[in-house]
């Protein structure tokens, strides 16, 4: 049985990993077990690298803010803003704290330095601007598509004034209240204000459709993408507070099941630029439902990548993460019956593994689930092997 295993382990290279799938994915997404772990990002880094050079990738999106990671983008591609502002105002999550981050955007940033614009990395955040406890403002967003198309098309066709937006709109901490977050009634997604914004926001965008070939005439590629982000978001956000103010038993998994369809629209938009590498946690890359407790409830829903799979089918690829030990969080050694644990018996620090392959051979073994002592790191759910293209192991994590 380790022989077999062992068959199925390569070193960690983007070609190695090229070699399990049946051909160049649009979307490649690698997944991680648990957030705020440089050594990830490291190899998520050095990954990118590769497929930037040998497979001609371009864009890399991650678990951030998709309206603050332009200013990710902005700065990459034309150098906007020092390394320290787009630190700071570029990414969501507190991710812009991190050491491996800073280095991906100096390294972007250095790449496309002289380049032409068709050869230029790409940076895009594909969350939504939501946080755990609360849910933005739809402010920015739909003001900004609100601008686009005040600046041209005809005043007529606009369904609204932005003098209108603004009074809707009211004062943003009403929005962002941590409290509905668990209280419906703190909510003001379901007040006449956001009804008749949920309106404005969808004719805003069927007018930004409709207007199409002229605004693909007048203004940049990049601008309409962005024009469109602003609708897939102002939409998304202003549906998501709506059902903030819900008070069925289904609420809490209507939110988390909403939050990862905006993520899927928004990587559906990044496929259709071109190859990237997609970065975020393994639950919302996966092709299975994911689960999690909130709230006292146990949640199941269908992840952006299930989402995006279903749609781009051989064009989205999934290499999930997992791990051996993150001692410094209390995560030791993991059981010899675990996936992880027989991975962590290899002499490899690291490898990459072909997930089917491994099925095949544990098939008779019933690898035991792993559990986490500590809530912030997923172990691998040996029950959905063969739904990933690969596994990406790491035999320790050190605290950095």
């Amino acid at each position: 049985m380790a022989t077999d295993i062992k068959d199925t382990v390569h070193s960690v290279e983007a070609a190695a990993v090229m070699r399990l799938l049946p051909a160049r994915p649009r979307l490649l997404a690698l997944g991680e077990p648990t957030h705020g772990e440089d050594t990830l990002l490291d190899l998520r880094n050095e990954l990118f690298r590769q497929l930037v050079e040998q497979e001609g990738y371009r864009t890399i999106a991650i678990e951030s803010d998709c309206m603050m990671g332009m200013v990710v983008d902005d700065h990459v591609t034309s150098g906007a803003g020092s390394l320290d502002e787009v630190m700071e105002h570029g990414f969501s999550h507190g991710w812009g704290s991190s050491a491996a981050n800073r280095e991906l955007v100096r390294w972007m940033r250095a790449f496309n330095e002289g380049r032409p614009a068709s050869e230029r990395l790409r940076f895009a955040g594909f969350d939504g601007p939501l946080e755990i406890i609360c849910a933005a403002s739809p402010r920015q967003a739909l003001t900004a598509l609100h601008d686009y198309l005040a600046s041209r098309v005809d005043a007529d066709l606009l369904p609204c004034t932005a003098e209108r937006l603004d009074r809707l709109l009211g004062t943003d901490d009403r929005w962002t209240d941590p409290a509905a977050m668990m209280d419906p009634a703190q909510s003001v997604g379901q007040s006449t204000d956001a009804a008749e914004l949920r309106l404005l926001a969808d004719d805003l965008v069927a007018l930004l459709d409709a207007e199409m070939p002229h605004l693909l005439a007048t203004t940049s590629r990049d601008h309409w993408d962005r024009a469109r982000l602003y609708g897939r978001t102002a939409t998304g956000l202003l549906r998501y507070h709506h059902w903030m103010a819900d008070t069925s038993p289904a609420r809490l998994t209507r939110l988390v099941g909403l939050r990862d369809q905006m993520m899927a629209h928004n990587l559906l938009a990044v496929a259709a630029r071109g190859p990237a590498l997609v970065h975020a946690h393994n639950s919302h890359l996966q092709r299975e439902k994911s689960t999690m407790r909130m709230g006292g409830m146990q949640l199941e829903w269908w992840s952006a990548g299930a989402l995006v799979s279903a749609e781009l089918g051989e064009e989205y690829a999934f290499v999930a993460t997992t791990l051996g030990t993150i001692r410094h969080q209390g995560v030791d050694t993991p059981p010899p019956d675990t996936v992880e644990g027989l991975l962590y018996a290899l002499p490899e620090t690291r490898c990459v593994v072909d997930a089917r392959r491994l099925a095949t051979a544990l098939a008779d073994t019933r690898p035991a689930p792993r559990v986490s002592p500590w809530f912030g790191y997923a172990p691998l759910d040996p029950a959905h092997l063969a739904e990933s293209d690969g596994i990406v192991f790491v035999k320790d994590v050190p605290q950095r």
